[in-house]
């Protein structure tokens, strides 16, 4: 089995094998504890015998329940490696994984570190991000299996990343914190559609700025307080100004790339995916957004 308390006390392997550092670890450990032992208490299936009865345990502590989940989600084994390295049976490696990735995210949730799914009301944007003065819009896609359905290959084709995918849109502030992501969708739905249907942007206040690429083309027209880059006329070419304006402009949206990079540290969200519990997808995103939080302020 995997030797991890060596691994608590390398920072440097730590870090590889999980994605945070022992100071991080350590504070989310106290959160994910918590949880845990409230799902013990909540759960409505009564115990046939005491706890510690039956064959011992594999994963005993809660820093080793911890290390196995983000363990998971930083190197995304296939459960058969998963089980091997954990010397688990296969089945129960996969029952672990769906089982605790629910409490990571729910302790994520409880440190506030999770974005938003969907904004009801300018009030609760500025409820919750109250220090926030940008929000800069992308897309982000992960690869998924070539479905076999013709139907379903056409909608998750990506004309853009030239394979079949599922899309989110993130909002990111200046400082690398991923604060809105959308529900997943197939990758051929455009950028703009996915943030309309979304319906974020007109819960952001007017003084907030919102700033997107020419995939948002449009939002300009709706409301007051989109920045986008300018576009090339059709047959014309842009003016030195133009440009130079658009080199700024690019290195102001640029931290938006080192946020979908921070998520996808972790293997769950960047290699193609491979699970077959409906939506599982998004759920891997979501937490992986909030460890990135989580590392950015706890780190």
């Amino acid at each position: 089995m995997l030797n991890i308390q060596r691994a608590l006390e390398n920072d440097r392997l730590l870090r590889a094998l999980t994605g945070l550092n022992r100071k991080a670890f350590d504070a989310l450990c106290e959160v994910f504890s918590r949880v845990y032992q409230e799902s013990l208490e909540n759960d409505p299936k009564p115990r046939k015998r005491a706890r510690g009865g039956g064959r011992k345990a594999r994963l005993r502590s809660m820093e080793s329940k911890l290390f196995f989940i983000l363990f998971y989600f930083k190197c995304y084994p296939s459960f058969d490696v998963l089980s091997f390295i954990f010397d688990l049976e296969r089945g129960r490696a996969n029952r672990w994984v769906h089982r605790l990735q629910g409490m990571l995210e729910t302790a994520l949730g409880k440190s506030m570190v999770l974005p938003e799914r969907k904004l009801a009301s300018i009030e609760q944007f500025l409820e919750r991000f109250p220090e926030v003065k940008e929000v800069i819009c992308d897309g982000t896609e992960r690869p998924v299996q070539r479905p076999k359905d013709s139907e379903q290959q056409q909608e998750h084709y990506s004309g853009k990343k030239k394979r079949h995918t599922r899309k989110h849109i993130t909002g990111s502030t200046r400082k690398k914190r991923v604060i809105l992501l959308t529900q997943a969708q197939a990758g051929k739905i455009h950028d703009k559609r996915q943030l309309d249907q979304a319906d974020l942007v007109g819960n952001i206040p007017d003084e907030v700025a919102v700033e997107g690429d020419l995939g948002f083309q449009g939002l300009q027209n709706e409301f007051v307080n989109i920045h986008l880059p300018h576009k090339k006329p059709r047959g014309k070419a842009l003016t030195e100004q133009q440009k130079q304006q658009n080199k700024e402009f690019s290195a102001q949206r640029v931290v938006c790339a080192h946020a979908h990079a921070g998520m996808k540290r972790y293997g769950a969200v960047s290699a193609i995916y491979r699970n077959r519990v409906t939506d599982f997808d998004d759920h891997l995103m979501l937490t992986a957004a909030g460890l990135w939080n989580f590392y950015l302020e706890a780190a």
